[in-house]
C-alpha cells in the first residue's frame, strides 16, 4: 500500500497533492526531483509526459494533480474532497479547473520572472529536498537554467505583466467570495478551496511549504510592493490555508 509522490518541492501543483494526502491522513513518501533532471525518471514511470506531480500506489501511476485527487477520493473515500451532490461536485470541479488553468500558470510566470533575476534566492527553492550538490550544479549552470525556464514557460516582462493582471482578477474574485461565505462550494472544505489555497500559497509563503522561503528583504522589489498592496485581498485565501492545512 506504499504511496510515493514524485514531485518538485517548489511546485504548487505538488503542494495541492501533498495537502490532499495529508487531509486524508495517508502515509506517503516523497520522491523529490530536480527540475530538468526529472524528465528521465518521470517518463520511465508514465511512458510519456514528463510533468509532475505523479503518484505511485500499488502499481498504479497517476499523473497530474486533478487526476490524483480523483484517484484519492475513489480509493480512500474517507475525508472526501469532492462533494457528493451533483451540482456541488460540478461547481467544485469547475473552480478547480479554472484555478489550474489560470492561477497555476500565472503565479509561476509572475514569480519566476522576478526571482530568476535573483539566483541566490531561487536556486535553493528549485533544489529543495534534493541532495546538496544540486545547488552547486544549478548555480554553476544558472545562465542556462534561466534561459531554458524562460523559453519553456514563455516568461518575459510582457507575460509577467499579463500574469499579474490574471492574479489580481483571481485574488479579487476569491477574496470577495470568501468574505461572503466560508467555502467556495457548499458548506464544507472541498477540492476547490484546497486548489485555491495551494496554488496561491507562494503569495503568503506558509511554513508548511517545504522550501526555504527568502527573507522579506530578499524578495524582488516589484513582488514585494505588489504583495504589500494586495495583502488584505490575499488574507482570506491565506486563512483558508492556515485553518485547513
Amino acid at each position: 500500500m506504499a504511496i510515493t509522490l514524485y514531485q518538485f518541492c517548489i511546485s504548487h501543483y505538488s503542494e495541492k497533492v501533498r495537502w490532499a494526502l495529508d487531509h486524508k491522513g495517508l502515509a506517503w513518501q516523497p520522491a523529490n526531483l530536480l527540475p530538468g533532471q526529472h524528465i528521465k525518471t518521470i517518463r520511465k514511470l508514465t511512458g510519456g509526459a514528463s510533468s509532475v506531480p505523479v503518484l505511485e500506489h500499488d502499481g498504479e501511476i497517476i499523473q497530474g494533480s486533478s487526476a490524483i485527487l480523483d484517484y484519492l477520493d475513489n480509493t480512500f473515500p474517507e475525508h472526501p474532497l469532492t462533494p457528493e451532490h451533483p451540482d456541488e461536485r460540478a461547481s467544485a470541479i469547475a473552480w478547480e479547473n479554472k484555478l489550474d488553468e489560470l492561477a497555476g500558470p500565472a503565479i509561476r510566470t509572475w514569480v519566476y520572472h522576478y526571482f530568476l533575476q535573483r539566483p541566490k534566492e531561487v536556486v535553493p527553492m528549485l533544489a529543495a529536498g534534493t541532495p546538496f550538490y544540486n545547488r552547486i550544479i544549478l548555480s554553476l549552470a544558472f545562465s542556462r537554467v534561466d534561459e531554458t525556464m524562460r523559453n519553456w514557460m514563455k516568461i518575459n516582462q510582457k507575460t509577467a505583466d499579463q500574469a499579474q493582471a490574471t492574479l489580481e482578477a483571481l485574488v479579487t474574485e476569491l477574496a470577495d467570495h470568501y468574505r461572503q461565505q466560508d467555502f467556495l462550494v457548499g458548506g464544507r472544505f472541498s477540492r476547490a478551496d484546497l486548489t485555491a489555497a495551494s496554488l496561491l500559497a507562494p503569495l503568503f509563503q506558509p511554513a508548511q511549504y517545504p522550501v526555504p522561503w527568502p527573507k522579506p528583504s530578499k524578495i524582488p522589489g516589484p513582488v514585494q510592493a505588489w504583495l504589500s498592496e494586495w495583502q488584505s485581498a490575499i488574507q482570506p485565501i491565506a486563512k483558508m490555508y492556515q485553518q485547513h492545512r
